[in-house]
């Protein structure tokens, strides 16, 4: 495919989509990618506003060590965020990204859309219009939350699906979602994946050196946007519980998001300011340090697609508890790995988390089984789906059927 050009849908040019298209642009002549935001987000450029740092321009584009032969486009859509606005934004984003098309006269031979809504949207107008193979990838909320929520948005969402030659899910519990909704392309599951040249095992105490965190505490982490689908109120909640009986525990919680004010409060009405701290947003370049330096990682979604920090953690060898929701089940199959518990149950967290903080982890068995979910060997697969798709490349070599039948 290296005299072909592909053209990306994206909601952001940073962590799981970022990482994928990196590694496939080694595939192309020339990448093209569209990354989506509100300029309304902007302010946050001139007045704090946590709630929208996730969703400025700087937070969703990350151009370290960007491949040459890929174009990052921002593309700006006003709009508030309300549900009958989310359903408009579709049409408004396909038709700015088809001005950019034409005026920079961008040529390409097949679309991957992030996202059902409103990336995968335009995808499937640009190839009613130009007549090119499409790919869309349902990661989480566009596929378990969106098609469900009334028979529009069902019909938005089920007509994007129809369209693609071939959909791309992060779990089986996706899967799940997409049958209900009586799709007839083909569906395969491929799991997010993390950068193993980023996220590997590091010496904990230089981490925390580093970090300048205390040596002397066993660390509690979690990573995430502070909305209400991460479940952040629950973790505050069992380490209120566990600091009554443990003094040597910290737990540190690194995201922005909505409700920073709210947890704050949280924290202080519970008396946790010495073992409960948010540390805003971090770098994804940065992560890694985080992770190394914890004891064990803990993510208490309410919901989730497939968590790309989920396979970064595992990726550093450290343990990882989360909730029984989305592909999470699917890739903490042993208790060698973490433990899963009930979404928004405190009780239940709280006592896997004890037995996490006095268990001897094996972190080299743990790296060993992240080595499946490496993007390299992921990526391996999304660019079988290509070939199969772009047949003058070729034929497609055994070494490809065989990648593409591995069960991850």
């Amino acid at each position: 495919m290296e005299k072909k050009n592909l053209l990306v849908i994206g909601e952001s040019y940073n962590t799981f989509q970022k990482d994928s298209t990196d590694i496939l642009a080694n595939y192309f002549n020339n990448v093209f990618m569209f990354v989506k935001y509100n300029p309304i987000t902007e302010i946050s450029r001139y007045i704090s506003i946590p709630s929208l740092d996730p969703f400025s321009l700087k937070s969703k584009i990350d151009l370290t060590n960007k491949p040459s032969n890929l174009n990052v486009i921002s593309t700006p859509i006003f709009y508030a965020s309300l549900d009958s606005q989310y359903k408009k934004i579709g049409e408004k984003l396909y038709d700015r990204v088809d001005k950019i098309i034409i005026k920079k006269n961008i040529n390409f031979d097949m679309i991957h859309s992030h996202f059902t809504w409103p990336c995968g949207y335009v995808g499937m107008k640009l190839k009613e219009k130009y007549n090119v193979p499409f790919i869309v990838t349902a990661h989480g909320y566009d596929i378990y939350l969106l098609p469900f929520k009334d028979k529009d948005w069902t019909e938005k969402i089920r007509s994007v699906l129809n369209s693609a030659d071939c959909i791309i899910t992060v779990s089986k519990r996706n899967l799940e979602c997409i049958k209900k909704l009586n799709v007839n392309t083909n569906v395969r599951v491929l799991p997010n994946g993390f950068k193993s040249d980023l996220f590997y095992m590091r010496n904990s105490i230089e981490c925390r050196n580093t970090l300048n965190l205390p040596l002397d505490r066993k660390i509690i982490l979690s990573i995430g946007n502070l909305s209400e689908i991460k479940g952040h109120k629950y973790l505050i909640e069992t380490m209120q519980e566990i600091s009554k009986h443990r003094k040597d525990i910290l737990c540190i919680i690194v995201g922005a998001g909505p409700l920073d004010k709210n947890l704050r409060k949280q924290i202080i009405a519970a008396k946790l300011q010495n073992y409960v701290k948010l540390v805003g947003g971090k770098p994804h370049t940065e992560i890694p340090f985080w992770i190394s330096a914890c004891d064990l990682f803990v993510l208490p979604s309410l919901n989730e697609g497939n968590p790309t920090v989920l396979v970064e953690c595992l990726g550093c060898g450290k343990p990882f508890i989360g909730t029984k929701v989305g592909g999470i089940p699917e890739i903490i199959t042993s208790d060698d790995y973490g433990y899963l518990v009930e979404p928004s149950n405190a009780h239940d967290l709280t006592k896997s988390i004890e037995m996490a903080l006095n268990k001897n982890w094996d972190e080299e068995k743990i790296v060993n089984y992240a080595e499946q979910y490496r993007w390299e060997n992921i990526t391996k697969q999304i660019q079988h789906i290509y070939c199969q798709l772009l047949p003058d490349e070729g034929v497609v070599t055994e070494q490809h059927m065989y990648i593409s039948d591995l069960a991850l």
